[in-house]
């Protein structure tokens, strides 16, 4: 049996701002994509030998789709998951366990900031 992830209140109340580096926009499905430019002598490098691309366009499901606008620097993960609850409702369950996960990842490739 998976043991379940506890998440506190204190990680709900961090608040994430988007880095200002990210450039995305929204398709006309309301679907957002990324835009992360490969920068870096190790990522020239596989542009080169791999024909790696030189920006790679990270695609967010729906979920993510309505988050990401939403990050403003203002709301906190509480806030947001509420608003993700009222729109889509059981669907986004586990709500906030969902939306911890969406924010490490985020944070792990450093595309989100935190204040507190």
């Amino acid at each position: 049996m998976k043991k379940k992830e506890v998440i506190s209140k204190n990680y709900l109340e961090k608040i994430p701002i988007r880095a200002e580096w990210i450039q995305w926009d929204t398709d006309e499905n309301g679907m957002v994509t990324l835009y992360i430019e490969n920068k870096g002598i190790m990522k020239k490098l596989t542009q080169i030998l791999l024909n790696k691309p030189k920006v790679s366009h990270i695609h967010f499901d729906k979920t993510g789709s309505f988050v990401w606008p939403i990050i403003d620097g203002e709301k906190n993960i509480l806030s947001i998951g509420k608003e993700v609850d009222a729109h889509f409702g059981d669907a986004a369950d586990p709500l906030y366990e969902r939306l911890a996960k969406y924010f490490q990842v985020l944070d792990s490739y450093g595309f989100v900031e935190w204040r507190y």
